[in-house]
């Protein structure tokens, strides 16, 4: 399954009206980053490494939305850092769900019992807890123990509550396939959140750990694997069915990071959230000002075994809605 009938038929329409009026670049979500501070130091993060004096930095509700606005993307993923550390992002919620912004919450779920009567449940926010494996494999991914149970037990409230909650979850080369069958299937069947993400991780400059990013081949053979037996049709995903195709090699496709281009503290990040070649203070100066035929595997060295869902989804979105066999194949998926 993918993403919930109304966010796909909004995302379908605002794709379509972009196209007829002749736009080749346009955003489908943005990646905000209201802060870089975390409570966790997790080994395959980098966001941590900034200076102290620029995670002590909060963005004002107003840059934030004023961002959203002028790029008129209609999701919003809020990610830091650990975005329930910034003392207004309850407000920053609620100002972007009242636009209609379908926003989902990053988080570790650490804060969630602390602010969660902050929130309210709404068809346009879904919380997005990061959960990397079960147990030991999610404590040791974020280097600290007990915060699987604590993560789980947020999950639990929260959709008792009646908030839908999605979870993301990063795959390295200490993955099995097994391993990724065991975490889906709980997540899946037991946890029952609304809709999983995946993705292989990406080796970007800051991350501490440089050494269990998967590459090209060793991802689509793990994805291969692991989606078989039924086990894909079954699993709940928040994501294209051409997407998962690229993950286990069926297709392939190039990098259209300018569709999910990220707005942290310094501004728009140039290419992507996980690479950092300076920034711009508006989104039409990232798009006008940035080489993107530079970018991509084949292209730059750094991108070599790059799959990483901020550069790939969204051309797996562009090519479904450009075939009519896709599209009644995305619907079916519903």
């Amino acid at each position: 399954m993918s993403m919930p009938l109304r966010q796909s038929l909004r995302i379908g329409g605002y794709i379509l009206r972009n196209k007829l009026r002749g736009r080749e670049k346009f955003p489908l979500i943005v990646e905000l980053e209201p802060l870089f501070a975390c409570n966790l130091a997790c080994a395959g993060c980098g966001k941590i490494q900034h200076p102290h004096d620029v995670l002590k930095k909060r963005m004002p509700v107003e840059q934030a939305l004023a961002a959203i606005e002028e790029c008129g993307a209609p999701m919003v993923s809020i990610a830091g850092g650990e975005p329930l550390m910034h003392p207004q992002i309850d407000e920053l919620v609620k100002e972007l769900v009242r636009r209609k912004k379908f926003v989902f919450l990053c988080t570790n779920a650490l804060l969630i019992p602390k602010k969660l009567d902050k929130f309210t449940p709404s068809p346009y926010f879904a919380w997005a807890v990061h959960i990397d494996g079960l147990r030991e494999r999610h404590d040791e991914s974020v280097c600290k123990e007990g915060v699987f149970d604590e993560a789980v037990a947020a999950v639990k409230e929260c959709k008792r509550r009646g908030f839908r909650v999605t979870t993301n979850t990063t795959i390295f080369n200490t993955d099995t396939p097994q391993t990724v069958i065991d975490v889906m299937n709980y997540l899946n069947d037991d946890l029952r959140v609304d809709e999983m993400m995946i993705s292989p991780g990406y080796a970007y400059d800051k991350a501490p750990d440089q050494d269990h990013f998967l590459g090209v081949q060793e991802t689509r053979e793990l994805f291969r694997k692991a989606f078989g037996d039924g086990n894909r049709k079954r699993w709940r995903f928040n994501h294209s069915p051409l997407f998962l195709d690229f993950l286990e090699g069926k297709v392939d496709f190039p990098c259209t990071a300018w569709a999910i281009p990220s707005y942290s503290l310094f501004g728009w990040q140039r290419p992507c959230y996980l690479m950092s070649d300076g920034y711009a203070q508006t989104y039409q100066e990232l798009l006008d000002e940035t080489d993107w035929d530079s970018y991509g595997r084949g292209r730059d060295s750094r991108c070599a075994n790059c799959m990483a869902h901020c550069g790939y989804e969204p051309t797996a979105v562009f090519s479904t809605l450009g075939s009519l066999k896709e599209s009644l194949r995305a619907v079916r998926s519903v």
